[in-house]
C-alpha cells in the first residue's frame, strides 16, 4: 500500500491477517487519529511537570457538571457481559487460549499488553489465535498434549486488551511514523474479528489500558464511532471496559464513562499498575508519597480504599459494571501448604471485593476460577451483578486518594532484594518472549517490573534507611544487589546467560539513572528484534 512498509517478516498464515483489505482499514484509522494520539502524550508530559513542580491531582472543575447530573447512564450491559462474575486474564498465546476460554470463567481477558511480550511474532499469532477460537479451528498438540475447546456454548466472553497509548508498533510503519500499537490491535482484532463475534451473539469487546484523562477515553471513543462506520456495525457495537490503573484517572473516573457511554462496559480496580502510577507522578515530591516495599502494600490502605470504593460508587450510579484486581496467585502441584495459605488470601482478597459491590474480579490461573466464583456466587446468587448496590454510604474526597503517607509498613533489605530479583527474572523473560511469567508462584506481568523499578528509584532519591539492616539505599547498593542476585539465578538452570546480562543493563538504566524513564516497556521494546 502507498506509504505503508511491513518491516516484520511474514511468517506462515501472516498474510491472513495483514490482508489488503485489514491494512487498508487500519491504516485508515491510523491516519485520521495518530495525531491526536502523540498531542494526548504530550499532554501527559505537561501534566507530569506540574506535579514535579509541586501541583497535586482534584477531581477536573471544567467537568463538575457531569459528576453532579445524576440522570446520564452507560448502555446497558452487552450480549455476553451481563454476568462477569469472574474473568480470567493472559496472553493470546495458542495454549492460554484454549485454557482461558475452557476455564469455566464468564470472561477471558485476551491480552496485547502487559501479559504479552510485543514480538512480531506474538503480535500476529495473537490475532490469528483469536480468529481461530472463534471459528473453532484451533484444536492442537503440545508437549503430548491434545489442546481443544468444549464442544458446549460455555466458553468464556472474549474481551481483548490492546496496548496502550504510549506504545507503538515499530514493524508496521505509516507515512515514515511508527504505528500506534492501541490501534493497531484493537483494528486487525475488529477488522477481523467483529462480523464472527456479532454472528455469535456477542460482539467486539476491549478493555482500555493505562488512560490518564477523559480526553484520551473521548479519543477511544471517536475510534470506535468511525471504525463501525467504516465496516458498516451498528454504533454501540463496540464495549469498552476501562482500566483505572493511572493515578489522574482515579480523579476521572465520571468523566471517562461519560466520554465512553453509548460503548461503555464498566471500569475495572488495575491496582499493580495503579501502584505504579502513584510512585511515577510524585515521585520527586520526597517521602509525601512514600510507599513501604511492594508486598506490604495491600488493599486495605487508606488510598486504595478510597479508590476502590470510588470506583464502585461510580460505576453503580451509571449503571456501569465495577470489576476488581488480579488473583496472581499460582497454584503448586508440589506444596499443598504453600497453596493453603495463597488460596485462603484470595479468598479473603474476593470475599472483600464481592463485600465491596463489585460484580466481579479476575483471576490468572484456571484453577482460581472456582474460588472467585465460589465467593461471588455467595454474594450474587441468582442475579447477574450487584448494580443495584449503589453505595451511597460512599464518600471519597481528593485527599481520601491522596492519602499515600498513611500506608503502614516499612523497607527492609529483604523488600529490595525481592524487587531486585523479580525485576531481573520478568526482564529476561519478557525479552526472550515471555509477557506473564510464573514467579515465585505468582503469574506476574510488566506491573510487577514497573512497581520494582520505580520503587527502587524513588528509596535511591530519598536516601532511604532500610528497617532490617540499617544501610541507606544508594546506587551501590542496589548494584550490588543486582550482582549478587545474579550470581545466584545463574546457578539455576534453565537460564540464558546472554539474557539474564541484558535484563541486567536494562534494569540498571530503568532503576538507577537520574532520568525516569516514563515506561521500562520503551526502552526494552527498543531493544527487541
Amino acid at each position: 500500500m502507498d506509504g505503508v512498509d511491513i518491516k516484520g517478516p511474514m511468517l506462515d498464515r501472516f498474510d491472513q491477517i495483514l490482508t489488503p483489505e485489514a491494512l487498508d482499514f487500519v491504516t485508515a484509522l491510523q491516519r485520521e487519529f495518530d495525531g491526536r494520539r502523540r498531542e494526548l502524550l504530550d499532554v501527559r508530559q505537561a501534566r507530569q511537570a506540574g506535579l514535579s513542580a509541586g501541583g497535586t491531582l482534584d477531581f477536573p472543575a471544567e467537568t463538575r457538571e457531569i459528576r453532579e447530573d445524576g440522570s446520564w447512564r452507560v448502555a446497558a450491559p452487552a450480549p455476553g457481559l451481563e454476568d462477569r462474575r469472574v474473568e480470567i486474564t493472559g496472553p493470546v498465546d495458542r495454549k492460554m487460549t484454549v485454557n482461558a476460554l475452557n476455564s469455566g470463567a464468564k470472561v477471558w481477558l485476551a491480552d496485547f499488553e502487559d501479559a504479552n511480550s510485543p514480538l512480531w511474532e506474538n503480535v500476529i499469532n495473537g490475532q490469528l489465535n483469536l480468529r481461530d477460537a472463534l471459528d473453532r479451528t484451533i484444536d492442537f498438540d503440545a508437549g503430548g498434549k491434545r489442546y481443544a475447546l468444549r464442544p458446549d456454548d460455555e466458553l468464556a466472553t472474549v474481551v481483548v486488551r490492546p496496548r496502550g497509548w504510549h506504545l507503538t508498533e515499530k514493524h508496521v510503519v505509516v507515512d515514515g511514523e511508527p504505528f500506534s500499537a492501541s490501534l493497531f490491535d484493537f483494528g486487525l482484532y475488529f477488522f477481523h474479528c467483529a462480523a464472527r463475534q456479532i454472528a455469535k451473539g456477542r460482539g467486539p469487546y476491549y478493555y482500555l489500558p493505562k488512560m490518564e484523562s477523559y480526553l484520551e477515553a473521548r479519543l477511544w471513543n471517536d475510534v470506535f464511532t468511525r471504525a463501525q462506520e467504516l465496516l458498516g456495525v451498528p454504533h454501540g457495537t463496540i464495549r469498552a471496559t476501562v482500566l483505572i490503573e493511572t493515578y489522574p484517572a482515579a480523579f476521572e473516573m465520571d468523566e471517562i464513562l461519560y466520554e465512553l457511554r453509548d460503548h461503555s462496559a464498566g471500569l475495572n480496580a488495575g491496582r499493580w499498575d495503579y501502584l505504579f502510577s502513584v510512585i511515577k507522578k510524585f515521585r520527586t515530591r520526597g517521602r509525601e508519597f512514600l510507599l513501604p516495599e511492594r508486598n506490604a502494600v495491600t488493599m486495605t490502605a487508606p488510598f486504595m480504599r478510597a479508590y476502590t470504593e470510588l470506583l464502585v460508587r461510580t460505576c453503580h450510579r451509571r449503571g456501569a459494571h465495577a470489576i476488581g484486581g488480579m488473583a496472581a496467585f499460582i497454584p503448586s502441584r508440589r506444596d499443598p501448604e504453600v497453596n493453603k495459605v495463597a488460596l485462603e488470601k484470595v479468598r479473603a482478597d474476593k470475599t472483600r471485593e464481592s463485600g465491596d459491590g463489585f460484580d466481579g474480579s479476575w483471576v490468572a490461573h484456571p484453577d482460581l476460577v472456582p474460588v472467585c466464583r465460589e465467593v461471588f456466587d455467595s454474594v450474587l446468587g441468582d442475579r447477574p451483578n450487584q448494580l443495584d448496590r449503589l453505595r451511597e454510604d460512599v464518600s471519597v474526597s481528593p485527599a481520601d486518594l491522596l492519602a499515600v503517607s498513611k500506608t503502614p509498613g516499612e523497607i527492609t533489605e529483604a523488600g529490595l532484594r525481592n524487587n531486585v530479583d523479580v525485576a531481573l527474572r520478568y526482564l529476561a523473560a519478557w525479552m526472550g518472549g515471555t509477557g506473564a511469567a510464573a514467579i515465585h508462584n505468582l503469574m506476574e506481568d510488566a506491573a510487577t517490573a514497573e512497581i520494582s523499578r520505580s520503587q527502587i528509584w524513588q528509596w535511591i532519591h530519598n536516601d532511604i534507611r532500610l528497617a532490617d539492616t540499617g544501610k541507606v539505599v544508594t546506587r551501590e547498593l542496589v548494584e550490588q544487589v543486582i550482582a549478587e542476585e545474579l550470581a545466584g539465578m545463574r546457578e539455576e538452570p534453565g537460564f540464558d546467560a546472554g539474557r539474564l546480562e541484558q535484563a541486567a543493563e536494562l534494569f540498571k538504566e530503568v532503576a538507577l539513572d537520574d532520568d525516569f524513564a516514563e515506561f521500562l516497556t520503551l526502552p526494552a521494546y527498543a531493544r527487541m528484534p
